[in-house]
């Protein structure tokens, strides 16, 4: 897991000696105010609001294989997704790579650090638009081997195993905020009954260009919920960004049973039948 995500220099030789199709996930105007070299801006990436119903998800796969498919994705090229930096863009090179590795995509790449760390090493960016030549996308069927819908959640309620570990901010943790659009953005605020809690920034070292944290320093943040390399894990947040981020640090850590709830508390909030707990955690009776 770790080879997904691949330094500046890294990326700059992978793109000099293989076919790859870089995707800018920054909103538009960051976008055209400087990119790397022939990326593609995809910013839905980021936006792209899903359910966990048969429906929603065949919106979802519909929606990006048309969209990775314009972006020149056909099998043969290393898709490689960067955002601004890893800790600003709630994530959203890491959504990228998951819906990529969803739809079963074979060769998926992340700069880790972003942007910046590409403007850090002084490569060559640009703001030149390219014209990828479309491609078919090879949609694969991986069912539920990384994402999970409601039901599997609500199968995991009341058990041990696995465990539901939620990593939004702290303000939706505690019950004040429903999302990181707006407080009452959602109908309902709370957790998944049962989850423990990671904020997503505390698997990444803070400095001036942020990154994961080394495995073992991101085992010893998990260990503090109970998780080790042998603990299954469901991964939620709000809409799947931030849950991403954070399946790309276990994994690279050695926690390989993860699986994303990619509905996420959109979903799950909207629905008044689904439980949740609400008010502060922990709080002593």
């Amino acid at each position: 897991m770790s080879s997904v995500l691949l330094t500046a220099p890294q990326m700059k030789t992978l793109m000099d000696t293989e076919p790859t199709v870089v995707i800018d996930a920054r909103n538009p105007d960051a976008y055209a105010a400087g990119h790397i070299p022939g990326a593609v801006n995809i910013h839905d990436i980021f936006t792209f609001l899903a359910t966990s119903s048969p429906e929603g998800l065949e919106e979802l796969k519909a929606k990006f294989a048309e969209t990775f498919g314009k972006a020149g994705l056909s099998g043969k090229e290393t898709a490689i997704i960067y955002e601004d930096a890893m800790n600003t863009g709630f994530g959203m090179s890491c959504r990228g790579y998951f819906l990529l590795s969803y739809f079963g995509y074979p060769k998926v790449r992340i700069l880790h650090g972003g942007y910046q760390a590409w403007l850090a090493e002084s490569l060559p960016v640009s703001t030149e638009v390219p014209t990828p030549i479309p491609a078919t996308f090879p949609l694969i069927d991986t069912g539920t081997d990384l994402m999970i819908g409601k039901d599997e959640i609500l199968a995991a309620l009341g058990s041990e195993s696995p465990v539901l570990l939620d990593v939004r901010d702290i303000d939706e943790w505690i019950g004040t905020s429903s999302s990181p659009y707006g407080k009452d953005f959602c109908p309902r605020k709370g957790r998944l009954p049962g989850a423990v809690w990671i904020e997503w920034y505390r698997l990444m070292k803070p400095g001036a260009i942020p990154m994961f944290k080394a495995p073992e320093e991101v085992l010893a943040e998990c260990a503090t919920v109970g998780i080790s390399k042998d603990t299954p894990v469901y991964l939620y947040c709000f809409k799947g960004a931030r849950a991403s981020n954070t399946l790309v640090a276990l994994k690279s850590a050695g926690i390989e049973n993860v699986k994303l709830y990619f509905g996420s508390w959109n979903e799950w909030s909207r629905d008044p039948s689904l439980p949740i707990e609400e008010g502060l955690p922990y709080a002593v009776a």
